[in-house]
């Protein structure tokens, strides 16, 4: 077996003859064996790749098939990482399959790895076919959707959720925020957002809301259905459907921003995101040392498994300053940088530990509605570089839809009443 960084690339390589990127070209046949590349193509199709759940001829995987006059086939793949962990499967499920090929007598596997744009186009892939089947929810198309997640709990995910979800709002744009946290529900008391749902047009749950600045925080969490003190027995298929229900049945409206706060792990709620919504991007929250980055890396493999992008990390809980100016790592340092290394994203911003953040999650004011507290200017920070780097806004006013819509609400409100 030989192991490469990278294949060179035919025109022919890089191209298939279905014109989709990454497949081999067209077939040539071996007129003594009756083998063609599209014969060995059609048995590669059985190999799916386990944690995408596609074929790696689909997923774009396969650099190209050659097969000599003796029935040697030879096949490139591109495997998504160095050191990917299902490398040997991958290598043994081609090796069978190419083999029960008719005419086969030899399979050599060489494998390389993609690089970051290779590895781009392949989740792209396999987002956009999660998409064909996904469920309808309420959620605008243009709707940046920010799962924030992290491998266990206890590392303030939540409190990074609200104070995002705050200083997005302050410069003047709609915020959803969907406490997804079905037991462990905190958003309602830490964004100070209390009352009960009610229905609306069409029978949707209109979500509660929060003015800040010049744009305003939609919230639904279950904290607005149950006692904060009451226990959520709820097991998998339960937790699915509220998740759902918070999707589909609420009229969320036309936001820039959703901002899901999700619970800890990667179980049930996880993986009904990723199917409802693929086109949700994860943003990891991690703490600084090595084990909490290492449980944190496994919410990026279900990010993965899910088709899910990574935006990036948040680092929390990094440092902490004493009144006389003293930085002391009182959890270690470099966990959040090392994750976004290990996983291949960008390190979006570290919060350090202050007394203010706790303090203002208790009372229902977000330490980043507070302009004069030097913690909103980190909030500030990390929001400044999602909206220009991580996940910009899209940007619909001048889309066809955006003025066929602004053209029907100015002739509903020039028409006389009854007309």
């Amino acid at each position: 077996m030989i192991e490469l960084d990278s294949f060179p690339r035919s025109p022919d390589e890089s191209i298939a003859a279905s014109g989709d990127p990454g497949l081999p070209g067209p077939s040539q046949e071996i007129d003594a064996l009756g083998l063609s590349e599209g014969s060995i193509l059609n048995a590669l199709r059985a190999v799916v790749d386990p944690e995408l759940g596609m074929n790696i001829v689909d997923l774009g995987m396969v650099r190209s098939v050659e097969i000599d006059s003796q029935g040697v086939v030879d096949v490139k793949i591109a495997l998504t990482i160095v050191g990917c962990p299902l490398r040997t499967q991958i290598e043994t499920d081609v090796t069978s399959m190419v083999l029960a090929v008719p005419g086969v007598s030899a399979v050599l596997v060489e494998t390389g790895f993609m690089d970051t744009q290779e590895r781009s186009a392949l989740m792209d892939r396999a987002r956009r076919r999660a998409s064909e089947t996904a469920e309808a929810t309420e959620v605008s198309e243009r709707t940046r959707i920010l799962a924030i997640s992290s491998g266990k709990g206890g590392v303030g995910k939540s409190s990074i959720t609200v104070n995002l979800a705050v200083s997005l709002a302050k410069r003047g744009l709609t915020v959803g925020l969907l406490d997804a946290d079905i037991w462990g529900f905190s958003v309602p008391r830490m964004l100070g957002v209390s009352g009960e749902l009610r229905a609306g047009e069409d029978r949707k749950i209109v979500p509660l809301e929060k003015t800040f600045g010049a744009g305003k925080v939609k919230v639904i969490s279950m904290g607005f259905l149950a006692q904060e003190d009451s226990a959520i027995m709820w097991r998998g298929l339960m937790l699915n459907k509220a998740v759902e229900q918070f999707l589909r049945d609420v009229a969320w409206g036309d936001l820039d921003y959703l901002l899901i706060d999700m619970p800890p792990g990667t179980g049930d709620v996880q993986m009904g995101l990723a199917r409802m919504l693929p086109r949700s991007e994860m943003v990891i929250v991690t703490t600084p040392p090595l084990a909490a980055q290492k449980v944190a890396s496994r919410a990026a493999s279900m990010a993965r498994k899910g088709y899910l992008r990574i935006a990036g990390v948040i680092e929390n809980m990094s440092s902490f300053t004493c009144e006389h100016g003293g930085s002391y790592p009182l959890f270690g340092s470099g966990g959040g940088e090392r994750l976004a290394r290990e996983i291949g994203v960008p390190l979006i911003g570290s919060v350090p530990i202050d007394p203010s953040i706790a303090a203002g999650g208790d009372e229902g004011q977000p330490v980043s509605s507070d302009s004069g507290n030097p913690m909103t200017i980190v909030f500030e920070k990390i929001a400044d570089r999602i909206i220009r780097d991580i996940a910009p806004v899209v940007e619909m006013a001048g889309c066809s839809a955006r003025m066929l819509e602004n053209v029907e609400a100015a002739l509903t409100q020039a028409s006389p009443a009854g007309g």
